[in-house]
C-alpha cells in the first residue's frame, strides 16, 4: 500500500496551509494551541469563514453544497486544522443530524436545515442519553405522543454537550412503547426555543459547564420534524452513532497534543535533562505515536468507507475506544512531564491569582482540567466497553 500523498493532494495541502494561516483569527489560534476554552462566538465565526470559501461541510457531498472532497482530502483538512490552531467544527450539525437528514430527510428537511449547518446559524446538539439510558441507550424513555399536529414531548435527556448554546436538538423519542424497544424509536427535530424545554447545566469537576440536563415539558413538535419513518428511528441512530465513533477518534487532534507533549517532555529540568531523555518516558511517548500511526490509517479506510455512501461499521467501534485511550494516554503524559505544575484543575484558576502566570509556564496551567476532563471520552458515544461487545459480535461472531 502507498502511503504517500499523490502531487495533487500535497498541492491542497498547500492551499489549506494558507488559508488556514491567513484566516484562522490569531486569538482563537492561541487558545486552541494553548489548551484554553474557545466560545461560541469564535466556533460560529470559524464556521462562517470557512462557509465563505465554500469548505463548510468538509465531509459533505456536493449535491448538499459541500465539497465534495474526497477521503484523503478531508484528512488533510483535518489534520492541517488541527496543527494550525483552528476551532474543531462542531460535531453534532455537520458529522451527526446532517448525515442523517441527508440519507434519510426529506427534500424539505433537507432544504431547510441543511444550508443552516453550513452557515453556522443552527447550533445542533444531541439528545441521546437519559438518566438510566446511556450505554443501554434503547430503554430510553422520553416521550412523543400523537396530537392534533404535532408530537407532545415530555422527558429528560441528560450529559447534552453544549445545549446551553444550541436552538435545535435532535432526539430519539419513544412513539410506541407496546413494542420492542428498539421498534418503538422516532428520530424528531426540535426546536429548543419552544415552550417547556429547560436547559439545566451540570458543573464537572473542572468547573466548567460543558454539558448539561435538558428537560421536555407538553413540548410540542410539528410532525414535520419527523426524520423517516415513525418507530424507525433506531436505524437512524445506529446510523449517526458510526458517525460519532468516528469523529471522536480526533486523529489531528491527538497529533497536535502529541507535538505539544514533546515540546513539554524537552524543557530542561532542575537536573539538567529534559523528561524525554529518560528511555523509560520515551518509550511510552513512542508507543503512543505507534498507535496514533496505526490508529491513522484505521481512520481513512473508514473515510473511504464514507465515500462509497457506506455508514461506518465496526471500524468506528475501533477507532472510537483506541482514539480515546490515545487521548487519555497523552493527557496523562503531559501531567507526568507536567508534574505539580499542573495541579491547577480548574480552567483560567491561574487567572483568578497573582502572580500564578508568572509562576507557571502556559502550557501547564491547565493540563490538570484536561486530564480529568478527558475521563469522559472512553464513555460517551457508547462506552468503550460497549465497543468491545460490537467487535465481539460484528467481527468475530462471539
Amino acid at each position: 500500500m502507498d502511503l504517500s500523498f499523490t502531487g495533487e493532494e500535497l498541492a491542497f495541502r498547500e492551499e489549506v496551509r494558507a488559508f488556514l494561516e491567513a484566516s484562522v483569527p490569531a486569538e482563537t489560534r492561541r487558545a486552541v494551541l494553548e489548551g484554553l476554552e474557545v466560545s461560541r462566538d469564535d466556533t460560529v465565526r470559524w464556521q462562517q469563514i470557512l462557509h465563505r470559501r465554500g469548505w463548510g461541510g468538509p465531509n459533505w457531498p456536493k449535491e448538499f453544497a459541500g465539497t465534495g472532497w474526497d477521503p484523503v482530502r478531508q484528512y488533510i483538512f483535518e489534520e492541517e486544522s488541527a496543527a494550525a490552531g483552528a476551532p474543531r467544527l462542531l460535531p453534532f450539525g455537520l458529522k451527526m443530524v446532517g448525515p442523517v437528514i441527508m440519507r434519510f430527510g426529506n427534500a424539505a428537511q433537507q432544504k431547510r436545515f441543511l444550508p443552516r449547518i453550513l452557515s453556522g446559524e443552527d447550533w445542533w446538539a444531541q439528545g441521546y442519553s437519559e438518566p438510566g439510558s446511556g450505554s443501554d441507550l434503547a430503554s430510553l424513555k422520553t416521550r412523543a405522543d400523537r396530537r392534533d399536529g404535532h408530537y407532545l414531548v415530555n422527558g429528560q435527556k441528560t450529559w447534552i454537550t453544549l445545549a446551553q448554546h444550541a436552538n435545535w436538538i435532535f432526539c430519539l423519542v419513544r412513539t410506541d412503547p407496546a413494542v420492542k424497544k428498539q421498534a418503538g424509536i422516532s428520530f424528531l427535530l426540535v426546536d429548543m426555543k419552544s415552550r417547556g424545554v429547560t436547559v439545566r447545566p451540570i458543573t464537572l469537576l473542572d468547573g466548567s459547564q460543558e454539558v448539561n440536563e435538558v428537560w421536555f415539558e407538553d413540548v410540542e413538535v410539528p410532525f414535520e420534524n419527523l426524520v423517516g419513518d415513525e418507530n424507525s428511528g433506531w436505524t437512524y441512530a445506529k446510523f449517526l452513532l458510526g458517525h460519532e465513533r468516528t469523529n471522536i477518534a480526533g486523529v489531528g487532534a491527538s497529533k497536535r497534543e502529541l507535538a505539544r507533549l514533546k515540546r513539554i517532555a524537552s524543557e530542561e529540568r532542575k537536573d539538567g535533562k529534559p523528561l524525554l531523555a529518560d528511555p523509560g518516558f520515551a518509550a511510552r511517548v513512542a508507543q503512543v505515536e505507534i498507535d496514533l500511526m496505526a490508529l491513522e490509517i484505521t481512520n481513512l479506510r473508514v473515510l473511504a468507507a464514507e465515500a462509497d455512501r457506506r455508514a461506518p461499521g465496526a471500524e468506528a467501534s475501533l477507532l472510537k475506544i483506541k482514539g480515546t485511550q490515545i487521548q487519555q494516554a497523552i493527557s496523562e503524559l503531559m501531567m507526568h512531564a507536567a508534574g505539580p505544575l499542573a495541579l491547577p484543575l480548574r480552567r483560567g484558576a491561574t487567572e483568578d491569582v497573582p502572580g500564578a502566570r508568572s509562576a507557571a509556564p502556559s502550557h501547564a496551567a491547565r493540563l490538570g482540567a484536561t486530564y480529568l476532563n478527558l475521563r469522559k471520552t472512553s464513555i460517551y458515544g457508547g462506552s468503550n466497553e460497549i465497543q468491545k461487545n460490537i467487535i465481539a459480535q460484528t467481527i468475530l461472531g462471539l
